[in-house]
Order: structure tokens, then C-alpha cells, then sequence
């Protein structure tokens, strides 16, 4: 998808920097794509900590089956 956005220079530049990415299409979508991922992870975790799943299997019964 194509899109115009205002970013400041300095932000492309470090963006450019982070993701090893040469030109700013690229280093963008690669920082806006690790950005979301991140925020999945987070929210993953949030509702681990929050009892969302269940999980009926502790964690010793679980390494107890020795699945490879």
C-alpha cells in the first residue's frame, strides 16, 4: 500500500540505521512492521499474566511428555 506521511529526517535517518535498510521505504516498513509485532508480543503476554488462556497442563506435567 502506498501511503505519504510527514516523518522528520533525523527519524528516517535513525530508522534507516536500525533496520540496516538503505533507502526509507524499506527501513519504514521494516520499523512499522517489528513495531506491530511487538505489540502483538506484548499483548500476548499481558493476557498470559492476566489468566486469558488456560492451560491445563503445569509446566513440569508438560516437560514431563519429553516432546521433540
Amino acid at each position: 500500500m502506498r501511503i505519504t506521511v510527514d516523518i522528520e529526517d533525523e527519524i528516517i535517518t535513525d530508522a534507516m540505521e536500525l533496520t540496516g535498510e538503505k533507502n526509507k521505504s524499506p527501513a519504514i516498513a521494516k520499523a512499522v512492521e517489528q513495531y506491530v509485532k511487538r505489540m502483538r508480543a506484548k499483548e500476548f503476554g499481558k493476557r498470559l499474566r492476566e489468566g486469558f488462556y488456560d492451560y491445563p497442563s503445569t509446566n513440569s506435567e508438560i516437560e514431563a511428555l519429553e516432546i521433540i
